[in-house]
């Protein structure tokens, strides 16, 4: 047998041995609990107020905790799992607490006692269990709560460490089970509560291995020997590839103080979570309680969290990223926070200069990509519209914006754009063959450059359709017989 599948083998035989230790104290554990089901739920202390637990699905937070005295917090999540949207024209069977990527946001008070209730859907395929990193005891809880479809498992544990904390499933195999959605954030606030701030947002960063390439239309199957390898098909924020963009960007106001709970289930890839154009005011740094101040980047690891916060001065659009860029703008890593507000020139003047630096010798910039990739076949204008939002969103969205508004001085608007609704033609060619040299757009020049990308036909038709059909421009459908004759006239 080859080094390399011995190595495979090994880490798959890794992968059950610890699944299997984990079922084998969860199956005593649980024959325990069969004869004294009563008395563990008693072993919580009788005199505390009981509070049961608000849950929110991601982005959204639960409220901070003003009470000023522990509880006993009943917390009930259940496992589901379904078939949701990776990508658009891209599904996936995604294993849930809560039923969404990541689970729901548990909110809890340092020194609190929880009830914690976990139960597994009926309809559910397979067994599962929890591990809550912010648990001291036994697999942070996995080994009391292995439940089968169709069960409910209750176990008790104190919150002794304040903090934000990854929870996730650890049955065997476990990566898979990860590897599949299932994880989350619990936060511990410490007893002092933590500083007011205006706007809170929970963001989780993960990686998916689906037997398709990126994009690849349909139902995909999950892919053990990409997991192995390491080599994900998308790096994703909350589960999905714009989960964060459009209708979902988060949202504040200019002058507001933004806190985001960042969290990374992996299974696999370290984040190197970073805001365009922001710098974080306060990190703490692997959810604990030390801080940083001033942090362009802050890395979070697989199954690790990070907290940051900084105050939004500029209003405008900001990216939220993986700054292993290409699992941006390849992957999916990508959301956007939205400031609303007046300008603020002092702090950030926009552009009040564009010179020519060395007319001669300009060439069109070309992706670097050997060759284009599939495209699914549109049968008609709505379908060609839904595939075009894919090709948009994984190529364009990063310069011409969510909505199409571009960025002032640097990239042409595609809303309401005269340049393209006047010659439909023209702007084929563009996405065909890129474009070097000023172009005017709604009464202003632009002077920066289009790549070429390696674009099918398929594609630049269906992103072209949807362009066409959004932000105000006129509508219609460009044919592949269009962007033939747009590729044959190369004019450079």
């Amino acid at each position: 047998m080859k080094s390399s599948h011995l190595s495979k083998a090994a880490q798959l035989m890794g992968l059950a041995i610890y699944g299997i230790g984990i079922l084998f104290s969860s199956c005593s554990t649980q024959a325990t609990q069969a004869e004294n089901t009563d008395v563990s739920v008693r072993t919580v202390s009788a005199e505390l107020p009981v509070i049961e637990a608000e849950l929110t699905t991601p982005p959204m937070v639960p409220a901070p905790i003003t009470r000023k005295h522990p509880a006993k917090v009943v917390v009930r999540l259940e496992v589901t799992e379904e078939v949701k949207r990776l990508a658009d024209g891209v599904d996936y069977t995604f294993w849930t607490f809560g039923g969404s990527v990541p689970g729901k946001f548990i909110r809890i008070r340092q020194n609190d006692e929880v009830e914690f209730h976990l139960l597994n859907h009926p309809d559910s395929k397979n067994p599962h269990n929890i591990d809550l990193h912010a648990v001291t005891g036994p697999g942070g809880g996995a080994s009391s709560t292995f439940t089968a479809p169709g069960h409910e498992t209750v176990f008790n544990f104190k919150a002794l460490n304040p903090g934000l904390y990854v929870y996730h499933c650890a049955t065997a195999p476990v990566g898979m089970h990860i590897a599949n959605g299932m994880y989350g954030l619990i936060l511990v606030e410490p007893e002092e509560g933590l500083p007011a701030v205006d706007k809170e947002y929970y963001v989780m960063q993960g990686d998916f291995y689906t037997k398709g390439k990126f994009g690849e239309a349909g139902l995909q199957p999950f892919d053990m020997e990409k997991a192995l390898d390491e080599k994900p098909t998308y790096v994703v924020f909350n589960g999905a590839v714009g989960s964060l963009t459009g209708d979902n960007a988060i949202t504040a106001k200019k002058g507001e103080t933004v806190r985001l709970y960042v969290g990374n289930g992996g299974p696999s890839l370290i984040s190197s979570f970073h805001v365009i154009g922001e710098i974080f005011d306060k990190v703490y740094p692997e959810g604990g309680s030390n801080v940083n101040t001033n942090v362009q980047t802050t890395l979070v690891p697989a199954g690790g969290a990070a907290i940051t916060e900084f105050k939004v001065e500029v209003p405008g659009n900001y990216v939220l990223v993986d700054h292993s860029i290409f699992r941006t703008f390849n992957k999916g890593a990508l959301g956007m926070l939205k400031v609303e507000g007046s300008e603020e020139l002092a702090i950030y003047s926009g552009q009040i200069s564009d010179k020519v630096l060395k007319p001669e010798g300009s060439t069109i910039q070309e992706m670097p990509m050997a060759e284009a990739p599939k495209a699914q076949v549109a049968n008609n204008k709505d379908m060609r519209i839904a595939l075009g939002k894919t090709v948009y969103v994984q190529n364009c969205q990063a310069c011409h914006q969510a909505e199409g508004q571009g960025i002032q001085g640097a990239f042409p608007p595609l809303a309401k754009s005269d340049f393209l609704n006047d010659n439909v033609d023209r702007a084929i060619g563009v996405v065909a063959h890129g474009l070097e040299g000023q172009i005017k757009v709604n009464g202003e020049v632009y002077n920066s450059t289009m790549p070429k990308l390696k674009l099918s036909d398929e594609q630049i038709a269906n992103v072209m359709t949807f362009v066409l059909n959004n932000w105000g421009n006129k509508g219609g459908e460009v044919t592949l017989k269009q962007v033939s004759k747009a590729r044959a006239s190369n004019p450079h």
